[in-house]
């Protein structure tokens, strides 16, 4: 298996991880084993293979202050790193001596794998790919460091009850954390609220001084991220909001108990929990002041590091770091530099402007006009009012340019600014990246394109240079390594062990294709990981899952331009030609679903509910046993992933083409060897040209078709008209049949498709279904499907997140390797 040769020089012998075993289970667990619970158990190898880790970070650490080295500095919202256990093992090349270690102390090391929490700092695509993006810095040996938040309470626990989801807390750090280190001599103080004052200083110079309403500290969890096969590391920086004063003595002495840790309450709250339900104005307020108390930590952070750790003259801060905004939400960075250079290091503006500018670059992650943030102004002045100042004269600047360059298009103007004027004013923050970026990134081909065209056109046609691709790529180290460990002893065994940090390497098993006995030992993989997969379905929840069924998936968040419900109206589909004594050769099927909804997302929601309700019926009908089966599989999270990805026959990547930036649970399924059901959306596009088109299921309309046609006028009700099987199945929902006879309960959902139908589900009916018959068929001639599994494994390297990271750093970063020794 991969990974088995230890790169660190701390002892990583059998004898020597028992030792430290025993050694952390009573010195810092302070349990005998005879007394110990599964978790303390947990906890002392945790602390064990930490102690591995820690030797590379600290050589790591120690060695980029020495060297005179660029670092990129990765600012996301989310982090969802995914259980730390397994994957450090196999980076640090020790799976094998620790599970010796375990099994010689007469314990199973997968059971305490098993126990590890998820960290709760993510909710999808965005968070987990930074995550990959770690994983790859370290790997390729860059000096990095990822700032992000430290939740308290991460992405909801998702319960199903009912058929509904139901959100819960995800209180993650219940256990604690072996895997960080708290470092309260890291703290900076983040203000809020309040007014500004200008003056003149003694110097003459004008000045502006910024009283806050309230200061928020923030201090530093470090976690550090272990490169593959490499002595490098890099730093995951998180922060956490405290009151500077935790308790006011005087209050308390007063009586006024809940006034003595008011300060403390409000200040907390700031990092309480990911993505605070945003349809109230006090959500949307929070959100605003996690993002701000993100940049400002981090960016005072990286000026003390190089300003007194390595003594860099700030007007040369931008040859020392590049810092990439993982989309929207870390924005502030920009006017928060700019309050830094030109507040406290009284830096002339255009100079800190020119520095402010090349350090940042903009990473944008949709194509949905809704998601790009923007902020009411008046909140946005009360809550951070020397920021709108600095916006307002960074958009001065900026439009006195357009002026410049496009005299009297008025219409212009107001599209690029800063600050949207129509209706109630708004401080719009993607504009504002645009703006204070040197570089823009699309992530995959299809979606740049949009950008420049649509979405961005403005910017692109004032800086042509500006906006490049860069795909998305996933980390094979978690998503094949750890999650799939049978293939890729499977692959190692056919092509050696090189491939895990150089995926071109799987170009060599592309001849293994035609070996009928290498074909029947992949299908053995499948096999045993669905039969693993059967066995904790009927125990957990009691559910009855045939493992020779084609397992068809689709997991991700729940949203409709994903068009989870497509996929069910084709459930409903195969429902109705069974009832009606049809498609006798159908091929038995597993439908999975999962993935969370927004908490004030209805739609979505009810999505959800569709789905459980359909499952409700085809499961327990008679016509269906042995051919159909529905499984919604609740809480969906890295940790399930590594679960469902490796048991795939079928990925559903079924997004209306030209909404679907990239995707990356598309890349993790082809991965494991999944055949990919997909418009051409995305990265699906690249995915298909890699794995080639006889590969790959393709339906629905192009992104071109997809705009021709609404400009013509979309008629969903046309498309209802002209085919029968798709008015048989929505009459079968509108009658009540998925709902207890509620002819109501799903009219919203079916209206909107009727009526609106802004996904065009009905435009892509007939295409999907005749698709899904062609996957039928393929699948039946298992020796083919094997091939064509085998073949899309081989030709993935495109999108390893290692060859995403060098592309960031040859197009963007402009920085290089350096050796830990």
């Amino acid at each position: 298996m991969p990974g088995k040769t230890p790169i660190s020089d701390v002892p990583s012998s059998v004898e020597a991880i028992k030792e430290s075993f025993k050694k952390n289970l009573y010195e810092i667990v302070g349990k005998p084993m005879i007394t110990a619970t599964p978790h303390d158990l947990y906890l002392a190898l945790a602390y064990t293979v930490r102690s591995l880790l820690l030797e590379n970070f600290i050589r790591s650490i120690e060695t980029y202050l020495k060297k005179d080295v660029r670092t990129v500095a990765y600012f996301s919202a989310e982090f969802l790193l995914g259980p730390h256990l397994a994957n450090n093992m196999l980076n640090l090349g020790v799976t094998h001596q620790v599970e010796q270690a375990m099994k010689e102390l007469g314990l199973d090391l997968w059971e305490l794998v098993d126990l590890e929490e998820e960290p709760g700092l993510g909710n999808g695509g965005l968070g987990r790919l930074a995550a990959c993006f770690l994983d790859s810095l370290a790997t390729l040996k860059i000096p990095a460091i990822g700032y992000g938040l430290r939740y308290e309470h991460g992405m909801f626990e998702q319960r199903i009850e009912d058929g509904w989801q139901v959100e819960y807390s995800d209180n993650w750090l219940h256990f604690g954390n072996p895997w960080e280190l708290y470092r309260p001599e890291i703290a900076y103080d983040v203000k809020f609220q309040g007014y500004t004052q200008h003056y003149v200083d003694e110097k003459g110079r004008f000045r502006v001084r910024w009283v806050p309403g309230m200061v928020v500290r923030g201090i530093a969890y470090d976690t550090p991220i272990a490169g593959y096969n490499v002595p490098n590391c890099v730093l995951l920086r998180l922060w956490k909001a405290e009151a500077p004063q935790s308790f006011d003595y005087q209050n308390f002495n007063r009586g006024d108990f809940y006034g003595a840790v008011e300060q403390k309450v409000v200040a907390e709250n700031i990092t309480k929990v990911l993505y605070p339900n945003d349809t109230t104005m006090a959500g949307k307020q929070l959100r605003l002041e996690q993002q701000y108390f993100l940049v400002s930590c981090s960016m005072q952070d990286l000026i003390h590091n190089h300003l007194v750790r390595k003594k860099v003259d700030l007007t040369e801060l931008h040859r020392h770091v590049a810092a990439q905004l993982n989309d929207t939400h870390p924005s502030l960075a920009i006017p928060e530099l700019m309050r830094i250079l030109v507040d406290e290091y009284l830096i002339p503006w255009d100079p800190a402007w020119e520095v402010t500018r090349q350090i940042f670059s903009y990473t944008n992650h949709t194509l949905l006009p809704e998601a790009l943030e923007k902020w009411p102004l008046p909140m946005f002045q009360q809550l951070l009012p020397r920021h709108l100042e600095i916006i307002y004269e960074i958009n001065k600047r900026f439009l006195d340019q357009v002026r410049f360059r496009y005299p009297m298009d008025n219409a212009r103007l107001a599209r690029m600014s800063l600050i949207d004027e129509s209706d109630q004013k708004y401080v719009r923050m993607a504009n504002l990246a645009c703006v204070g970026s040197h570089k823009i990134n699309g992530v995959s081909r299809l979606h740049t394109q949009l950008l420049k065209d649509l979405v961005l056109k403005d910017c692109h046609e004032f800086w042509p240079d500006k906006i490049l691709s860069i795909t998305n790529g996933v980390t094979p180290r978690r998503w094949i390594g750890v999650s799939n460990p049978e293939l890729s002893a499977l692959i190692t065994e056919a092509i050696g062990e090189g491939w895990l940090m150089d995926m071109e390497q799987l170009r060599a098993l592309e001849p293994f294709a035609e070996d009928s006995e290498f074909r029947k030992r992949w299908r053995n993989v499948s096999k045993h990981h669905k039969e693993k997969v059967a066995r904790l379905a009927k125990e957990n929840f009691n559910w009855t899952i045939d493992p020779e069924s084609m397992f068809d998936v689709q997991v991700k968040r729940i949203h409709e331009y994903k068009r989870q419900h497509l996929n069910v109206l084709h459930v409903i589909t195969l429902y109705w030609r069974l009832k009606n004594g049809m498609d006798a050769q159908m091929v038995p099927r597993t439908f999975v679903f999962g993935g969370k909804a927004a908490p004030g997302y209805f739609m979505a929601k009810l999505i959800i509910k569709f789905i459980n309700s359909v499952a409700e019926v085809v499961n327990t009908d008679p016509d269906t046993k042995g051919k159909l089966r529905v499984i919604f599989r609740p809480n969906y999270n890295v940790k399930i992933g590594q679960i469902i990805y490796p048991m795939a026959d079928l990925s559903e990547q079924i997004s209306l083409a030209g909404k679907e930036a990239s995707g990356t649970g598309n890349m993790k399924f082809a991965m494991n060897g999944a055949l990919t059901i997909g418009t051409l959306d995305g990265a699906n596009v690249e995915i298909r040209e890699e794995v080639g088109e006889e590969n790959f299921f393709s339906f629905g309309l192009t992104a071109e078709e997809v705009l021709r046609t609404k400009e013509e006028g979309y008629d969903p009700m046309a498309y209802l008209a002209k085919n029968d099987e798709l008015k048989a199945v929505i009459a079968l929902v509108e009658s009540g049949h998925f709902s207890h006879g509620d002819t109501d309960l799903f009219r919203p959902l079916v209206d909107s498709l009727k009526y609106h139908d802004e996904y065009m589900l009905f435009a892509d009916y007939e295409s999907y279904v005749s698709c899904q018959e062609r996957v039928n068929l393929a699948y039946g001639d298992i020796e083919e499907w094997t091939k064509k599994s085998i073949l899309t494994v081989s030709r993935m390297a495109r999108f390893s997140s290692d060859r995403a990271i060098q592309e960031y750093c040859n197009k963007i970063w402009d920085v290089q390797p350096v050796e830990v020794t």
